[in-house]
Formats: C-alpha cells, structure tokens, sequence
C-alpha cells in the first residue's frame, strides 16, 4: 500500500484526524487520489489508514488507526455503528443525522433521515469515488424509500468536485412532511437549505421555545421559520421574522397557516432591518440571532466578526428592559472564545449588560470528537439583558 510519512509533532500524534501537506515529510508508492493510503512515522509505525488527494490543502483523513480497506463490509459495518450509537443515545430515529462525517469514522460522508428518505453528501474525493459503496450500504441497513443527492456544497471545490444534485435511490420524493416540537413542515429534499432542514437545531429550538411565552419576538435570519413558529406555539405576544430569501418568507408564511399560528414574516436584509427598526423605536422582550455561516475561512474572519458584532450591536439597541437574547454561530473559524467576546465587545458598546442563562450546541445526532474541534461548529447562548447600573 502506497503511503505517507508524517513529520514528527504532527497534529495526528495528538489524536486529530487531518495530515496537511506541511506536515507530510515522504510519500512512498505513488498514491493515487481518492486512494486508501497508510500513515507511518519516521520509524516505520504504521498510523492508520487514511484516504488521499494531494489537491486538497489536507492531504489525507485518517479513518482507521489499523490498515483497513474501503470495501463493502466496511461501509456496512460503519453505518450500523452510527445507527447504534443514536439509538444508544435516545435520539429519533426518523428525523435526524445518522452519519456525521468523521465523528463517525466516514469523512467528508454526510447523511440526514427524513422519516423513509435519506440525503447524501459525500465532500471528499474518496468516498465520492465510493458513493456506490455507501448507498448499497444504506440501502442495506437504512432500507430507505429514496436516496437524495445534495452535493452541492461549495466545500466539494476544495477536493476538486463539482456540485451535483440528484436521486440515487428509488423515486423522487415531493414534499416530505416532518414534525417538530408538534409542528409540522413540509421539506424539499432536492431544493432546500443544506438537506432540507436545519436538523441541527432541533434541541435548540425547544431550547429557546419556552422562554417566549407572552413576550414580543423577533426571529432574525429566520429561514423556513422554526425558531418563529415554536415562539409562537410557546405562547408568544407576537413574532416577527426576518428572511432575506422570499422563497423562505413564502415558506414561512406557508408553516405558519399550516400550523394555525401568527407569525409576521418580513422579506428583508437583517443588518438592513434592524437598523430600521432602531430607527423607528421598535423594542422586543426576545431576540434571536441564527444567521448563516459568515465565513468559511480564516482569511475572512476579520469580515465575520465585524458582521456579528455589528448584528448583536443593533440586536441589543433592540431589547427591551429585562429582555432576552439567543444568539447563535456556525461558523466553524468563530470558536467559543471569539463568539463570546464579540458579543461582549457589543454589550460594551452599547451600554448593556447581559447575564448569561443557557448555552446552546449542536444535537446529540452530530457529535463532537475531543481532539477534532472541526466536528464542533454550532454553539450559541440566551443572555438576560440586566437592570441598568
């Protein structure tokens, strides 16, 4: 098996996952891209398994600490630990993730479950070379209705893939009805954001829920309008949500009459918004900040910080005496540490005090591995604004 040789003090000998090329010190056998490679120190070591491609900045994903094949049995056998670990861990069964990449030993493989169908997206060169493996493996273990498609994230680039769309299994679904927290939504597999649905706030929508009963609500970057639609089964004065896609405000405006519930639904720019309402005096009990990744690099976090304090600058101008804040990042370069102080920078600024009252994470369906902090990208908090001093 052809091969690497990793430099010493590698992030690999600290149990992360990812060599970049920098830390590549020989490669030995011509490896092939998309090709199962081994990972070896200057000692002949072997390391693991990895998959390659020497045009992407990191060059290989180690998958296995032992020399392992990507072959059928494989897949198989991976897909079931997933499955075993969310049944373990209570998770529902029919609407969720069930593979989340290299937390569960499949990189760059992503896959959701919307009751009978799944969605797909395989974002490294390897396992979209194998993406026949996969789906016989789900078909195998999952027996889904339909297969669906959805790599067009603009992350496949940087393996060297171009986006596609598509049905790999059965037959292309319309509408699927999903519920939560006892709503329901109808969701395009092939057409809506990320695979359909943001499953990675389903804990955090009913986080946030109960802290909306009787107040005045304004849901900014809204969506398909569940952080609105949960505010207002909670019991909500009134809610307001802010989508700059019309498309979304159309949805939003479709789940609401569905559900029975009021929800103004406002087609406009957030930062465009907000400003506007600072502008006219309008003043909200809770407040809740989900926009989408601001920035997919690191050369572009100076950008995002600025657009996320200026964001929770005009959010707390906004806040009522006593009011409430949820805030929420998914910006994988926007760590904790950033994320918090950016939200003090704008307190400061804008004379406020918050005392902080929940933190919010990503469901238990996309779990985190200690020493690849790339499997952590959502993180968010509800802050109380405290009495003026």
């Amino acid at each position: 098996m052809a091969g690497l040789i990793i430099r010493p003090r590698s992030r690999l000998f600290h149990g992360h996952e990812w060599v970049y090329f920098s830390e590549v010190l020989k490669t030995f056998g011509n490896p092939e891209d998309g090709s199962v490679v081994s990972l070896k120190d200057g000692k002949d070591r072997l390391l693991g398994s990895a998959i390659y491609n020497s045009k992407s900045q990191i060059v290989a994903r180690r998958f296995s600490r032992q020399r392992q094949d990507l072959d059928a049995d494989f897949f198989i056998r991976r897909v079931r630990q997933a499955l075993e670990y969310r049944q373990r861990r209570g998770i529902n069964p029919r609407l969720g993730r069930i593979i989340w990449s290299e937390s569960d030993g499949l990189p760059g493989v992503i896959v959701d479950r919307y009751g009978d169908d799944l969605v797909l997206q395989t974002l490294t060169l390897a396992m979209d070379q194998r993406k026949g493996l996969i789906v016989d493996a789900l078909k195998e273990v999952c027996a889904p209705r339909a297969i669906v498609e959805r790599n067009d994230a603009p992350i496949r680039r940087a393996e060297g893939l171009e986006p596609t769309v598509g049905v790999l299994l059965g037959e292309v679904p319309g509408a699927v009805p999903i519920e939560v927290l006892g709503l329901k939504f109808e969701v395009d597999l092939l057409h809506g954001q990320k695979t359909g649905f943001y499953l990675d706030q389903l804990d955090n929508y009913a986080g946030v829920a109960p802290w909306a009963a009787g107040k005045r609500v304004l849901d900014c970057f809204s969506n398909q309008g569940a952080f609105a639609l949960a505010c207002a089964k909670a019991g909500a004065a009134s809610v307001r949500a802010v989508e700059i896609s019309a498309d979304c405000v159309d949805l939003i405006r479709q789940n609401a009459a569905r559900n029975g519930l009021a929800v103004d639904a406002i087609a406009a720019n957030v930062f465009d918004d907000l400003k506007e309402q600072e502008r006219t005096g309008a003043q909200y009990d809770l407040i809740v900040l989900d926009p989408p990744s601001f920035t997919k690099s690191k050369e572009k976090l100076g950008d995002a910080l600025r657009g996320y304090k200026e964001i929770h600058l005009r959010a707390l101008k906004l806040l009522a005496p006593g009011g409430m804040l949820a805030t929420f990042s998914c910006s994988h370069h926007v760590n904790d540490e950033l994320f918090r102080d950016v939200i003090a920078d704008a307190a400061v600024d804008a004379k406020k005090t918050l005392r902080q009252l929940v933190r919010f994470g990503q469901a238990a369906d996309h779990p985190v591995i200690l020493n690849l902090p790339e499997t952590e990208y959502l993180r968010g908090y509800l802050f109380e604004l405290a009495p003026g001093r």
